[in-house]
């Protein structure tokens, strides 16, 4: 295990060529107001981040990354384009006993670029390929885009697609979702009968939650409209299926992409935009030949990537946390900006996990 220090050298490091790459140095609060992280995740955050209390300031959470703070910092002060790159520990929870750490060392690098997203893509990705080449590490690729775009392409309600979307970073919960939606599994025997009791709002039952009884009525009318709504086509349900278990080369899995685009045409523009960033990815001497794709990576990291992601692993050591990750979250700076916004994509280098692969 690296020493304190020697992680710091080695972040020092990687920041110097950041910095080369034309980004600005930044700072983030180690302490972060938590209401702006609840709002982005919800609960969901609480299980990953250390909460506190201050008798000022309210709520407050241990910096459990740099984005989200950077993007506030940016949004502020503008959406102009820009780069930056930050160096400091971030903090998060272990629930199980798994030897990870609660606090470690990023090095983090962020671009906000309208012009050409996909070259961003590629900027980012080939910057930290660059900055790892010592290392023996294993890329993998993925884009949370196109499997957004797969949803926004169903026969279905609105509500099912954004009750889809929203847990598109729970995998469990998706599949579980997709599969009533689709009519394979049956609604659950507690809500099946709540939908068809003769009356669900008895007022003699006394209230025992936060919820009102206007809003536990509305509740019971939306989950009776989606109930009564047609099963989504088996057709199209198979298609998602596919598009899940796409575990090849990038090449080939643009092919498979643009064939069954044909059948969901509300993917193509995801999928040119993929042929576009293996473009870029080939300008800046990637070897996109040999490129792994996931078409399901990334769905277990922080909610806020819906694009390209990326991950680093060490090829000898697969036990280990990713040596280096990253993506595109053009969504947060709409979030974030107050009706301002700008693409942007960024990635985060773990020095420690770097030195303990080291040669």
């Amino acid at each position: 295990m690296a020493s304190k220090a020697d992680i710091r050298a080695a972040a020092a490091r990687y920041l110097d060529g950041f910095t080369a790459a034309g980004a600005d140095i930044v700072e983030a609060d180690i302490l972060q107001p938590a209401e702006a992280l609840l709002d982005l995740y919800g609960e969901d955050i609480r299980a990953r981040a250390y909460v506190t209390q201050d008798p000022l300031r309210g709520e407050q959470m241990l910096r459990p990354d740099f984005t989200v703070p950077v993007v506030q910092m940016h949004m502020a002060d503008g959406a102009a384009p820009a780069r930056y790159t930050y160096i400091g520990e971030v903090f998060r929870r272990q629930e199980t006993e798994t030897g990870r750490p609660s606090e470690y060392m990023q090095v983090g690098y962020e671009v906000f670029d309208r012009d050409a997203p996909e070259a961003a893509d590629a900027e980012v990705f080939a910057l930290i390929v660059n900055a790892l080449a010592p290392l023996n590490v294993r890329a993998v690729t993925g884009d949370i885009g196109i499997l957004k775009a797969a949803i926004a392409g169903l026969n279905t309600s609105d509500r099912r697609k954004a009750a889809l979307s929203r847990h598109i970073w729970r995998p469990r919960r998706f599949r579980a979702l997709l599969d009533r939606f689709g009519g394979r599994t049956e609604i659950p025997a507690a809500r099946a009968a709540l939908l068809t009791a003769s009356d669900p709002m008895r007022t003699d039952v006394p209230l025992t939650g936060l919820r009102t009884r206007t809003q536990i009525a509305e509740r019971i009318s939306a989950l009776q409209h989606e109930a009564s709504q047609p099963p989504i086509p088996e057709g199209e349900m198979a298609l998602i299926d596919t598009i899940l278990e796409l575990r090849e080369t990038a090449p080939n899995v643009l092919i498979a992409l643009r064939d069954i685009a044909v059948d969901l045409p509300e993917l193509r523009p995801s999928v040119e935009r993929m042929a576009l960033r293996l473009d870029a990815l080939a300008a800046r001497g990637i070897d996109v030949d040999t490129l792994e794709f996931d078409a399901g990576y990334g769905r277990t990291a922080l909610e806020y990537y819906d694009g390209f992601v990326f991950g680093f692993y060490a090829a000898k050591r697969p036990e280990l946390p990713p040596v280096a990750t990253g993506g595109r979250y053009d969504a947060l700076t709409r979030v974030l900006g107050q009706g301002r916004e700008i693409p942007a994509v960024g990635g985060v280098i773990r020095p420690g996990i770097a030195l303990e692969i080291a040669p």
